[in-house]
């Protein structure tokens, strides 16, 4: 597992993701994987939690439905989250993901659920919960920018969580 959050204020949004990599109880990396990344000629942030290759597979179906459909977020998800659901192979892969845009903050699941947080807060993987607390209390402090709300979210996370470490990848659109 790992920690994935993301954090919306207004239009600017930034996510979060730690590098740790685990298989079983091991730690396989400590700091090299990469659960963040930006897709959608880089207009959208796409973080998943879950294994590894089950991730990367749904950020590729991902792009392709973003290519189908003009880069309209919510319908991608939506069609990416049927999909998961319906097909036989999809149905297999083990991960959650977020994806975020300016205008759009998701949780897609296998479920076949694509919800919007109310509030602009998600978080995923075995430390989410931690971050989200976090991140909703560091929230409203002025001043205080969401790159560092992030950072301090997640490092909490880190610290309670064992599959979260602190080797923290934040993008921001």
């Amino acid at each position: 597992m790992t920690t994935i959050l993301c954090i919306r204020k207004g239009d600017n949004v930034v996510m979060a993701g730690d590098g740790q990599a685990t298989l079983g109880e091991t730690i396989i990396f400590k700091s090299k994987s990469v659960k963040v990344r930006r897709i959608g000629n880089g207009n959208i942030i796409a973080g998943f939690a879950g294994a590894a290759a089950d991730g990367i597979t749904l950020i590729e179906r991902l792009e392709a439905k973003l290519e189908k459909h003009a880069n309209q977020l919510k319908r991608a998800a939506v069609e990416l989250a049927k999909d998961w659901r319906m097909d036989k192979y999809l149905r297999q892969l083990q991960a959650f993901m977020i994806v975020a845009d300016k205008e759009t903050s998701l949780v897609i699941s296998g479920t076949g659920e694509v919800m919007e947080p109310d509030d602009g807060i998600i978080g995923i993987g075995s430390g989410g919960n931690y971050a989200m607390a976090a991140a909703k209390a560091l929230y409203d402090i002025p001043n205080l920018e969401l790159e560092t709300i992030a950072q301090k979210a997640m490092t909490i996370a880190g610290d309670i969580d064992v599959y979260t470490n602190h080797n923290v990848i934040i993008e921001r659109i």
